[in-house]
């Protein structure tokens, strides 16, 4: 949507397996928390198409460090960027090294799942001291107002999805 990648197609893939975030609510998650950054690594743990993780590098996070189990899955060219592991995300979780500033969380199952990855991270210390995660589930999924060390800073609605992002 902007940033050094902005007016790039993203290349989606086939079937249901993943669900892309659409650019007005990329857009508007990126207003939100953004927009642009000076540095730091991304963790996206349920990646789908790296729609999001190559928005947060185009707007100047330094790496990112996507998650997708889906064999098909595709990333940008700059390797030195982006670093793609393909397995299940709770396997990732007990071997990844932190710190990371800011996190996507968009699985399949929201809001159980959500919890317990926010609980292994923080349990796991992969969260920075500016630590943001934003998490993006059906607008009708109600997360806790605390999980872990981090609280809801920001929750918003657009169209059939919400955004809630917390901070430390």
């Amino acid at each position: 949507v902007s940033g050094i990648y902005g007016g790039r197609p993203l290349k989606t893939l086939e079937g249901k397996t993943t669900r892309p975030t659409s650019d007005k609510v990329r857009g508007a998650i990126f207003n939100m928390i953004g927009p642009y950054f000076e540095g730091g690594r991304v963790l996206d743990l349920y990646a789908g198409s790296g729609g999001l993780s190559i928005e947060a590098v185009s707007r100047g996070m330094s790496h990112a460090v996507l998650v997708e189990r889906d064999r098909k899955a595709q990333m940008t060219k700059e390797v030195s960027k982006f670093q793609l592991l393909k397995m299940e995300a709770e396997r990732v979780l007990e071997q990844v090294k932190g710190p990371f500033d800011l996190v996507f969380l968009d699985p399949p199952y929201a809001k159980e799942q959500i919890v317990a990855d926010i609980e292994k991270m923080a349990e796991r210390n992969l969260f920075s001291e500016e630590i943001m995660v934003v998490c993006e589930t059906d607008k009708s999924v109600e997360l806790p107002e605390e999980i872990a060390c981090l609280g809801i800073w920001k929750e918003k609605i657009y169209g059939i999805s919400k955004v809630t992002v917390y901070v430390r």
